[in-house]
């Protein structure tokens, strides 16, 4: 009895995992045919990924960050233990 059991147990669970398996390749498949949205914005001097988005590997594409009002730690972040770093939130 045993037996049967595990049996009609383990063709219940191998049955779930085939099913699973073949509804996310049939997901994957699908194909989307939207065009690409026109922006107004200017594109970056730099080059560019696939996606539109400026590569930061280059130069040109890295901004350089402000830096801050107060004392810095070693790796270059501010020091938020003084008044000039901290940032209050806005009150309503």
């Amino acid at each position: 009895m045993k037996k049967i059991i595990l049996l009609v147990f383990s063709i219940f669970m191998l049955g779930n995992m085939v099913i699973a398996q073949d509804s996310k390749s049939k997901v994957s498949q699908k194909k989307v045919n939207k065009a690409p949205e026109q922006t107004a914005t200017p594109a970056p001097a730099g080059k560019l990924k696939k996606d539109g988005t400026p590569d930061k590997r280059y130069k040109e594409n890295k901004k350089e960050e402000a830096a801050p009002a107060g004392p810095t730690k070693k790796d270059g972040t501010p020091d938020k233990r003084y008044k000039e770093n901290k940032t209050t939130p806005k009150q309503k």
